[in-house]
C-alpha cells in the first residue's frame, strides 16, 4: 500500500496548482483496442503537456503515462443506466442490506470518538460518515482492484463518445489523471502501484484525487494524511469533504411529501436534485412537504425514486441531500448512504439501550 501522505509537503505552491485551470480536454480518437498508451502519440504529447504544466519531471510522467493499460470494461461501466430500468427499490437491497448494516455498526463502535469529534468540528452526524464509508467500501473491505492509473487514463483519452455528458466528463477525468501524477510526484510512489474504483477513486473513503488533496484530514494526529489505512482520516476526510460542499449543521437531509395526482411534476422536477423552491412554492405546484419539512425556510428539491415500471416514490431534499450527491451526483446512491446510515443508528442505539 502507499505510504502515508504529509500535507505539509504540498505548501503554497500545491494549493496555487490546485486551483489552476485544468488541461484542456483531449480530441476525440478512435478507441485503443488494448494495449498501453505509450503506443498513442496523443496520450504521449498530454503527458509531456501535463509535466509542463505542472513543472513535474517529463521522463518521469511520460514513462508513467507510457505504462498505462487501456481497460475495455472502464468505458462501458461509465454509461448511464436505461431510464427505463432504474428501480429504487431493487438499488435499496443491494446497498441496504444485513451485511453492510452489522458492519456499520461494529466500525461505529470501534471508531465512536472520531466520529463524535468529526460531527463537532464539522456538524456532519456518524450516521451520514458511516452511510458513505458502508455504500462506497463497506467501511474498508471493497477498496477496489483496478489500477488508478489504467482507470483515469482509460477514461481520459477512451471516454465513451456516446455518453450524454462526454466532453465534460473526458476533461474531469483528465483533470483527476494530473492531480493524480501530482500525488504520486509528492508521495514518492509509483504511480502503477495504487488501485481503486473503476473511476480512478482511492481509499476507504473513495477519494478522487483533487477531493483527496482539497478535502482529506490528518484525523488521527499522526501528521500524515493515509486514507487507505487509518479510519479516523477517513472518518475526518468524509466530514471534512461535506463541509466543503456547505453542509447545515442540523439541518435534515430529507422529508416525506405528499404529491397530488394533479401535481405539476414537469415543474417540479425541473431543477432534477438540486433545490431550488420554496415549500410554499412547492405546495401551490401539488406537492406537500410533511413534518417539519412544511416549515422549512430553505430550498427544497422533489426527488423522484423511479421503480422501474412500478410506482415512483417521492421525497424532498433539503440543501443538506444536495450535500451528499456531491459525493455521487444520484438519488438512488444519496438515498442509500441516508437509509443505511439510520439503519446503522439503529442498530448501535438498540444495542445500547438493550444494556
Amino acid at each position: 500500500m502507499p505510504a502515508p501522505l504529509d500535507r505539509r509537503a504540498f505548501g503554497a505552491r500545491f494549493a496555487s496548482l490546485l486551483a489552476a485551470p485544468l488541461l484542456p480536454a483531449l480530441p476525440r480518437v478512435a478507441q485503443a483496442a488494448g494495449g498501453a498508451y505509450g503506443e498513442r502519440p496523443e496520450a504521449m504529447q498530454w503527458a509531456s503537456a501535463l509535466a509542463a504544466h505542472y513543472s513535474l519531471p517529463e521522463p518521469w510522467v511520460r514513462a508513467a503515462i507510457a505504462q498505462a493499460q487501456f481497460l475495455p470494461r472502464v468505458p462501458r461501466l461509465m454509461l448511464p443506466a436505461a431510464p427505463s430500468s432504474r428501480n429504487w427499490r431493487s438499488y435499496r437491497r443491494r446497498m441496504v442490506e444485513p451485511v453492510r448494516i452489522r458492519a456499520g455498526a461494529r466500525f461505529w463502535r470501534q471508531h465512536t470518538r472520531a466520529l463524535e469529534r468529526a460531527h463537532t468540528r464539522y456538524g456532519v452526524p456518524p450516521e451520514i460518515v458511516c452511510g458513505i464509508l458502508g455504500i462506497e467500501t463497506l467501511y474498508g473491505r471493497n477498496m477496489g482492484s483496478f489500477r488508478v492509473l489504467d482507470a483515469l487514463a482509460t477514461l481520459t483519452f477512451d471516454f465513451p463518445a456516446t455518453h450524454p455528458r462526454a466532453a465534460a466528463r473526458q476533461a474531469y477525468f483528465a483533470g483527476e489523471l494530473g492531480y493524480f501524477m501530482l500525488l504520486c510526484q509528492r508521495m514518492g510512489l509509483s504511480p502503477g502501484q495504487p488501485l481503486g474504483s473503476y473511476a480512478g477513486a482511492m481509499g476507504i473513503a473513495q477519494f478522487m484525487p483533487s477531493s483527496w488533496l482539497r478535502y482529506a484530514v490528518d484525523f488521527d494526529g499522526d501528521g500524515s494524511i493515509d486514507l487507505w489505512h487509518s479510519a479516523a482520516d477517513a472518518i475526518g476526510s468524509v466530514a471534512s469533504y461535506f463541509a466543503g460542499y456547505g453542509w447545515k449543521a442540523g439541518v435534515p437531509t430529507h422529508w416525506g411529501v405528499h404529491v397530488a395526482a394533479d401535481a405539476d411534476l414537469a415543474q417540479l422536477l425541473a431543477s432534477d436534485i438540486t433545490p431550488s423552491m420554496s415549500a410554499a412554492q412547492m405546495r401551490a405546484l401539488g406537492a406537500t412537504p410533511l413534518g417539519s419539512g412544511a416549515q422549512y425556510g430553505g430550498k427544497l428539491a422533489l426527488i423522484e425514486l423511479p421503480n422501474g415500471t412500478g410506482v415512483p416514490e417521492y421525497v424532498v431534499g433539503s440543501e443538506n441531500f444536495y450535500v451528499v450527491t456531491r459525493y455521487n451526483h444520484s438519488s438512488f446512491y444519496a438515498m442509500a448512504v441516508l437509509e443505511l446510515g439510520e439503519a446503522v443508528a439503529q442498530a448501535v442505539r438498540g444495542r445500547a439501550a438493550a444494556k
